[in-house]
């Protein structure tokens, strides 16, 4: 039987181009004995002018179509999403070769962001104000306008959640968007572009385009010199979205970036340990440690290290079977190694869910390609891990004085997406919260960790803007201020 192409979607119909032009195949790093390989049909420089002309079209009359039919039709999208919900698992599963759990999650998640969405419609970003004005008799009247064409570009490793997030509250602000899908999980980013089309949503409110790994910078070029295209989000590496912002930068492009992290736990004296221990694992392991949120490195007050690297080793191995699997990529396999043989020629002891401790060859590579979930203790600066962002199955501890050292030591890091704190709750740790310089502090809780009412973004090279809430809408609006005489 000849592969099935998936499609991208231009103003409510399927494209493929003849004779394969710009074909590609699905993630061969993943695909193997028993999963699905299919072929993918890639965007052209063409088909990226006609998504963003179709965008344009209907953008004059999404902008002016009332609150009440948006919400109706993003509960229409959960309804089709809760309705699918097994056939988008099973995509998922497929396609990142995660964890049951994981694939549920994405799916649960992605019902729950629409059924939000649908409830902004009465958020007070969108709606008008009437400030003050100096002379009398005349009036103010401030109107919040959509941008124009959004581009979303989503991530493949939590592809159903972040598909939908590119795009969602930029059409419910009044925008049309293209949402580019990732090469390695291109089925689900279908699956989420196409649930629009189901929902009833107006052809070209919604357009769905992918691309060939070799073709990204030249099919970002082609869309965002577009003047239609008023805004850019991404989320993906800091390496990626420093290009994105420059090259959107030269066309006066603004942008919303939700970058790489180096995620922090700063455990104290007086926390409970067995508590923290299982946060801290979950939050290291869930996905196999490829989350933006995933915890890297753990900062423990010298009285209690010792213990809490006990609990670390004795549970690695239960954490592991439950969440690690094939990582996306056979790249993503060498920078875990690099990192941990880096580390142990420092002075690391090295202790992996099959074998304690030292051996190095225990976190090779088998022959499924499956990474062996690590934990380093004893990290230190010099070392590579210390700043690095992992992306893998793979844990830090370091000693820190106390929590004053342990916030400088956070906050010297070039990230700043998520961070936790474990110790007796308090008032006293919230206030402390608040002098970490990352965008999301979570106390007695997992890095991990994100709703769809909440802000969602980073400091420093972790990005800026915010995802989440009405937060999200306030991203892709424009002020219109209006003086009555």
């Amino acid at each position: 039987m000849a592969p099935i192409i998936t499609p991208l979607i231009i103003h409510g119909r399927d494209v493929v181009l003849p004779g394969q032009e710009a074909v590609f195949h699905t993630n061969p790093d993943i695909c193997g004995p028993g999963t699905v390989s299919l072929l993918v049909q890639g965007a052209t420089k063409a088909l990226c002018v006609e998504a963003i002309e179709s965008c344009a079209k209907a953008f004059d009359s999404w902008r002016t179509t009332s609150l009440d039919q948006r919400k109706r039709l993003f509960l229409n999208l959960a309804g089709v999403l809760r309705e699918n919900a097994d056939k988008l698992r099973v995509i998922i599963l497929e396609e990142l070769q995660c964890s049951a759990m994981w694939a549920g999650i994405n799916v649960d998640d992605t019902i729950a962001l629409a059924e939000h969405v649908a409830s902004l419609s009465t958020s007070t970003v969108l709606s008008g104000t009437i400030p003050e004005t100096k002379a009398p008799g005349s009036q103010g009247i401030v109107t919040p306008e959509p941008l124009g064409v959004i581009l979303g570009i989503a991530p493949w490793n939590a592809p159903a959640i972040l598909g939908l997030r590119a795009v969602a509250a930029a059409v419910m602000a009044g925008n049309t968007a293209i949402l580019k899908g990732s090469e390695l999980s291109p089925r689900t980013h279908f699956f989420i572009a196409d649930a629009f089309r189901q929902a009833g949503f107006p052809p070209g409110v919604v357009n769905f385009l992918l691309h060939r790994q070799e073709d990204a910078a030249d099919v970002f070029e082609s869309i965002i010199s577009q003047p239609e295209v008023r805004k850019c989000n991404f989320t993906g590496s800091t390496a990626v979205g420093r290009h994105i912002a420059m090259r959107a930068a030269f066309y006066l492009k603004p942008v919303l970036l939700e970058l790489g992290g180096k995620n922090h736990v700063i455990v104290l004296e007086g926390a409970d340990l067995e508590d923290a221990t299982n946060k801290i694992l979950t939050g290291a392991l869930l996905n196999s440690g490829q989350i933006c949120m995933s915890t890297d490195l753990v900062l423990v007050s010298r009285s209690v290290k010792q213990q809490l690297c006990l609990l670390l080793r004795e549970k690695l191995q239960d954490f592991s079977e439950k969440h690690v699997t094939k990582l996306i990529s056979a790249a993503g396999d060498r920078k875990i190694q690099a990192l941990v043989t880096d580390a142990a020629a420092k002075g690391a002891a090295i202790y992996t869910a099959e074998s304690q401790p030292e051996s190095l060859k225990a976190n090779g590579l088998g022959k499924d390609r499956k990474q062996h979930a690590t934990l380093i203790e004893n990290v230190t600066p010099d070392m590579e891990f210390w700043t690095q962002e992992a992306f893998g199955p793979l844990l830090g501890v370091a000693a820190c004085d106390g929590l004053e050292d342990a916030i400088d030591l956070v906050n010297a890091c070039p990230y700043g997406l998520s961070a936790a704190i474990f110790s007796e709750a308090d008032l006293r740790t919230s206030k402390f919260a608040r002098k970490l310089n990352v965008g999301a502090v979570h106390i007695n809780g997992a890095t991990v960790h994100d709703e769809a009412t909440l802000p969602h973004g980073g400091y420093k090279n972790s990005g800026w803007g915010r995802f989440g809430g009405h937060w999200a809408l306030l991203e892709f609006v424009q002020t219109q201020t209006v003086i009555v005489n």
